[in-house]
């Protein structure tokens, strides 16, 4: 009886401790040359395939579909006598294959009327399709964000997460939604939340977009009041001030809630800085390049909700930050003008803040510094 070799769930970077099996690429009693990929794995932020150490044939698979693995657990066994030069039969496609799928044709059922076809070309790579069979979707109906629409294998993973339930309609969590449910429940044992609303009189604005205003008054207010930019370590009852404002901003997604952090935002000169910055962030993370790096370190959040509705909320802080802000929707509210009764466009604010390092007073401190900036007309 032949020994076998284990290759081990490899380090995936940036602190991920463990990954979803998605895919099977390969299967036992295949035979794999180098660098090919062997499976696809969720993280709480991307897809990715892993690549074969070796050349060989694969005696065992170390994990099922939907399984959770934790890194350094067995992934895969090869056959031990199998040559490490061995280029064998390859299965499945090679890296360079795979990013450039060949297009798929097929024939629409013809309409009622005139005798015609109408023939629709689909771009997927190779795992994607492979995905998209076996969960029974059709191809042809999911979108594609990859180079000029081609469907990747994440978009098949995000059209089974609005799918993925069973007959009761119970969704089971995986990804960046599992990951989500993680950090809030942890956030909720560990923080004391408080919160202070207002307004903000924005009339006069001549930007038609908030949020670049916005986080030059959160960098405004955190100056102001610098106990809501700070890092609490509560095992140590250790307050920490900081002096680079790493702004997470909130952005929600298909797949999720991200909050990628914009390095440094006190660095920006006028609201086109902001904007730019603000621009590549969000590209980065609707094509889910965003890294873990990109997703950590923020000192304090913002989130616009009020692009979708809603004028206050109170927020979930998430350790070791101590403060969030949000905006709600914009509203018109009548106000005295000149004794006068005139509509003016309103910002409405909320922050909820740890109140165990943060009081009432300084939470209001870093409420006024916002709505003094939010003023200004430009």
């Amino acid at each position: 009886m032949n020994s076998t070799r284990t290759f081990l769930l490899p380090d995936l970077g940036e602190g991920l401790t463990e990954a979803e099996i998605v895919t099977w690429l390969v299967g036992p009693g295949d035979r794999v040359v180098a660098g090919q990929p062997l499976v696809a794995v969720e993280t709480d932020k991307a897809v990715v395939e892993i690549p074969s150490p070796q050349s060989g044939r694969i005696a065992r698979l170390g994990a099922i579909v939907g399984e959770h693995l934790a890194v350094g657990a067995a992934l895969v066994e090869f056959e031990a006598d199998s040559a490490c030069t061995d280029t064998g039969v390859l299965v499945g496609q090679l890296s360079g294959e795979r990013d450039s799928p060949a297009p798929r044709t097929r024939t629409a059922p013809k309409p009622p009327g005139p005798d015609r076809s109408v023939t629709v070309t689909v771009k997927a790579s190779p795992a994607a399709r492979k995905k998209a069979s076996e969960l029974g979707i059709d191809i042809g109906t999911v979108a594609g964000s990859g180079p000029d629409g081609v469907i990747q294998l994440a978009d098949v993973v995000a059209s089974r997460s609005r799918e993925a339930v069973d007959a009761h309609g119970e969704q089971v969590l995986h990804g960046v939604r599992r990951a989500m449910a993680r950090r809030m429940a942890d956030a909720h044992r560990r923080v004391v939340p408080a919160s202070v609303t207002d307004v903000a009189d924005i009339h006069d604005w001549q930007s038609s977009r908030p949020l670049p205003r916005l986080i030059r008054a959160v960098v405004a207010a955190c100056r102001e009041a610098p106990h809501l930019h700070a890092a609490f370590d509560d095992e140590q009852e250790l307050l920490t001030p900081l002096t680079q404002i790493d702004l997470g901003v909130a952005m929600e997604t298909d797949d999720g809630l991200f909050v990628p952090v914009l390095r440094d935002a006190g660095q920006y000169r006028n609201a086109a800085d902001i904007e730019g910055a603000l621009d590549t962030l969000t590209a980065t993370v609707r094509n889910r390049a965003v890294t873990q790096e990109q997703m950590r370190g923020q000192s304090i959040t913002l989130s616009n909700y009020g692009a979708v509705g809603g004028r206050f909320a109170t927020m979930v802080v998430v350790p070791p930050q101590v403060a969030i802000v949000g905006a709600g929707r914009i509203f018109e509210h009548i106000a005295l003008v000149s004794g006068a009764a005139v509509a003016r466009r309103t910002l409405p604010l909320s922050l909820t803040f740890d109140h165990r390092v943060v009081t009432g007073v300084e939470a209001c401190r870093f409420m006024n510094a916002m709505i003094d900036d939010l003023r200004r007309p430009t």
